[in-house]
């Protein structure tokens, strides 16, 4: 049913303190991101590494719903997001399981669907499972675009192969040349 965790959240109140730290200390790469004024918050996807990513939300009016969370605190873990194959699947599975979930949500054009599981039906984690197409959300530097699935570049002692990742971005393997001679060799033998 779950295909990976594909970010953890991070709520804070001073978006731009955080997003520096994340961007220019640690070298996270943003991606995506929107206000939502009805819940009164902003949010953005940031990329660390190959397939390793976080996301900073942020309250942007007095009653947001982050309000309750950063009361006593200035930032902190909100919330887990595990990608699943079939948002409908996942629901129903749940249900078979009497395990409650809330705030179902499907998107316009079909771009994200969602439910949660509260912390307290998931050992302290707020859970949101999310059924969705991950490279939509990444910046253009952290992956492929178009039909491409592959890139090979040379190097000084070998060469570096990126592949395009079923989670979203890309992921990318230093070879020797004696590495990169034995792999040509397996994808031939495999043909």
């Amino acid at each position: 049913m779950i295909l990976r965790i594909d970010h953890v959240s991070l709520a804070v109140r001073d978006y731009e303190k955080a997003s520096t730290f994340f961007q220019k200390l640690l070298g996270a790469v943003p991606g995506v991101g929107a206000g939502d004024e009805k819940l009164g918050f902003y949010w953005k996807i940031f990329s660390l590494g190959d397939l390793s990513r976080l996301e900073i939300i942020a309250p942007t009016a007095e009653k947001s719903f982050l309000e309750g969370f950063l009361k006593e605190r200035d930032g902190g873990v909100h919330h887990i997001t595990l990608q699943c194959r079939d948002i409908a699947e996942a629901r129903a599975h749940l249900e078979r399981h009497g395990i409650p979930y809330f705030g179902y949500n499907e998107y316009p054009g079909g771009i994200w669907k969602e439910l949660f599981i509260h912390p307290r039906d998931a050992f302290g984690v707020l859970v949101q499972l999310a059924e969705f197409r991950p490279d939509e959300w990444l910046s253009s530097e952290v992956r492929f675009s178009g039909e491409t699935r592959w890139e090979i570049k040379n190097g000084r002692d070998g060469i570096t192969a990126a592949f395009s990742h079923p989670g979203g971005g890309k992921m990318e393997m230093r070879l020797t040349g004696e590495e990169a001679r034995r792999l040509i060799d397996d994808l031939r033998a495999a043909l």
